[in-house]
């Protein structure tokens, strides 16, 4: 059986598909030709990341398709419904890149507390003529330690991002729509386990308290932002705020004015609307710390989703 791995599968994956007998394809085929490559080739399984989209009338055009894998954690590139209804699996890798998401936000947090990723865009051309008047504008740092950090949506990857946020002093609390634990358990090397009860509230609770606040929930059901101007208002003036869940979370045109009245200290994107042609007046925006969508994008990472994916397969065509 042939499976097609249109946006890339780690080594680890595709060598593990090959020693349980399927031959694995890596070529990047076109969103307008992927129907007739994949009936052509009779492909079984098709693994995508974001960049490649399943909807209806590919599955519907694609009888022998058996197996979506989407390599990640969101699958708003697939109808998954309308594909398991079909008799189609659908799968993805929520536990792979939890970590890696989580190290991105940390790193972003602490740009934004203490402005590094406008200083990095102003000191290697500027540096040398402006050194004392850049010392003066990047001397109102914050430091995380002791802060309160609000995340929104509390499964793996809030999960793991606090634990980063606990280890760092910070107190954490928590909204969520679903049931979810709030047990914070980790290992410190030499002290052996911590637990942390981190304590869930209503989302409006959660914007009042927060002196930092990381999202990660997909859009609303209607397809709109969870974050939009209400939302901001009802936050601690000079509070920071991270996004590495899905472009369009937070509204950008409300963003951007919270940051220009200064409402919000400075904001941290790895995703956007329009991906993947971003707004070039988000990209330019002083007070935004921006990275091109690479929360996943850790080898470490890059390896479990593969190997997560082989074994998904293997356990649904086998």
């Amino acid at each position: 059986m042939i499976i097609l791995a249109n946006d890339g599968i780690s080594p680890s994956g595709k060598n593990k598909l090959e020693a349980a007998g399927f031959k694995v394809e890596t070529d990047t085929v076109a969103q307008d030709e992927l129907i007739d490559y994949i009936n052509s080739k009779d492909i079984k399984g098709l693994c995508v990341r974001s960049a490649t989209t399943v909807r209806q009338d590919l599955i519907d055009a694609c009888p022998g398709l058996k197996f979506i894998g989407r390599g990640g954690v969101g699958m708003d590139n697939i109808d998954v419904d309308y594909a398991r209804s079909k008799g189609i699996t659908v799968s993805n890798t929520p536990a792979a890149s939890s970590q890696s998401v989580a190290e991105l936000v940390m790193a972003h947090l602490f740009a934004l507390a203490r402005t590094t990723y406008d200083s990095n865009r102003q000191m290697p051309t500027n540096g040398a003529s402006e050194f004392k008047a850049l010392k003066k504008k990047y001397a109102k740092g914050m430091e995380l330690r002791g802060k309160t950090l609000g995340i929104i949506g509390f499964g793996r990857i809030g999960q793991s991002l606090a634990q980063y946020a606990l280890g760092t002093g910070m107190k954490v609390i928590c909204s969520d729509l679903f049931d979810v634990n709030t047990e914070i358990k980790f290992t410190v090397e030499g002290y052996g386990e911590v637990s942390v009860n981190v304590e869930k509230m209503p989302m409006e609770d959660l914007l009042a308290q927060s002196d930092a606040i990381s999202i990660h929930v997909p859009k609303q059901s209607d397809g709109s932002a969870v974050i939009k101007a209400k939302e901001l208002e009802m936050m601690k003036d000079g509070v920071i705020i991270a996004n590495a869940a899905r472009g369009g979370v937070i509204e950008e045109s409300a963003l951007m004015a919270a940051l220009d009245s200064g409402k919000v200290r400075g904001a941290a994107l790895d995703v956007f609307d329009n991906e993947p042609t971003p707004d070039p007046k988000v990209l330019a925006h002083e007070k935004l710390a921006l990275s091109p969508h690479i929360g996943a994008a850790t080898t470490e990472a890059q390896d479990r989703i593969g190997t997560e994916l082989a074994d998904r397969i293997i356990e649904t065509l086998k």
